[in-house]
């Protein structure tokens, strides 16, 4: 890779590893579905001067809420609910394992030996994280976060479905596509007058935070990304995605003061390097179809 898109792909997974920090200080201000939507529709302004895709709205629908939606809705329900900053990037993280196992049912890709050590020691790892739950946040909160890696892994296997189309272009749809529901669920969760009310008295600290997250973590941020994939091999760009975990933890111990217990702090470092393995290991093969 070129050193300024190495410096690219550096600076994408820190401006993703603040963007944990950002969420929990805009959640302070704003309810998950508030903020969830806010984000989105900062970052799907585009649309207003581009034209939707060729790509059709089911395959768009499928991207935008599992992608975006179920992902990063899921993600600040945790954070909410108590989740540590720092552990939620890592579990978001997680994902790569979901990507891989649901690319074995979905394609009939067969995980290299090393992708399968990688997944036996990223499980291991969650398992660990496990045992520190219901101790400084709840089972409850916990089991939505888990759906933040999910919903990823499927949003990353549906967008092979848009390939050809313009990175940029495509983000912003999807950004528009959940902002929608997002709105309308916040004011059905949280009533119309409250939700007003969060929006007419937002403060300059909120307002910031969702210019970082809408603007610069969602929009650009996935478009540099996109770009990066589009000209180098997958290999070389998505291990910079392990830096995200390491700045989010690092950031929060710093604003936060989150500080990790010795069985919380090992399973989090087990899931990164389960995730390396996983991300430097080989593409899997397809399975070779019967007849």
């Amino acid at each position: 890779m070129k050193p300024a898109d190495i410096l690219i792909a550096v600076l994408v997974a820190i401006v993703w590893g603040l963007a944990f920090v950002a969420s929990r200080i805009a959640l302070d201000e704003f309810s998950p579905e508030l903020m969830t939507a806010l984000r989105f529709t900062i970052a799907a302004v585009p649309c207003l001067f581009i034209r939707k895709p060729k790509i059709a709205w089911s395959l768009l629908a499928a991207i935008s809420f599992t992608l975006f939606l179920g992902q990063f809705l899921s993600q600040a329900y945790g954070i909410a609910h108590g989740v540590p900053v720092g552990l939620t990037s890592v579990i978001v993280q997680s994902q790569a394992l979901f990507t891989i196992g649901f690319a074995v049912i979905a394609f009939g890709e067969r995980p290299t030996p090393m992708q399968t050590l990688g997944i036996a020691i990223a499980a291991m790892g969650l398992l660990m994280i496990c045992g520190t739950v219901g101790y400084d946040f709840s089972v409850a909160a916990f089991t939505v976060l888990m759906i933040s890696p999910i919903s990823f892994a499927i949003g990353n296997l549906l967008l092979r479905g848009a390939r050809g189309v313009p990175m940029f272009d495509l983000f912003a749809w999807l950004c528009l596509v959940s902002a929608v529901p997002l709105f309308v669920l916040a004011v059905i969760a949280n009533g119309p007058a409250p939700t007003c009310s969060a929006l007419t008295h937002m403060s300059l600290t909120g307002l910031l935070c969702m210019l970082a997250l809408g603007g610069i973590s969602t929009s650009i941020a996935y478009w540099l990304w996109g770009r990066l994939l589009r000209d180098y091999p997958a290999a070389q760009v998505v291990p910079f995605a392990l830096l995200v975990p390491f700045v989010g933890s690092a950031a929060s111990s710093i604003v936060f003061g989150e500080k990790f217990g010795p069985l919380r702090l090992a399973g989090m470092l087990t899931v990164i390097a389960g995730i390396a393995v996983m991300l430097l290991a080989k593409r899997p093969q397809a399975l070779p179809k019967t007849a």
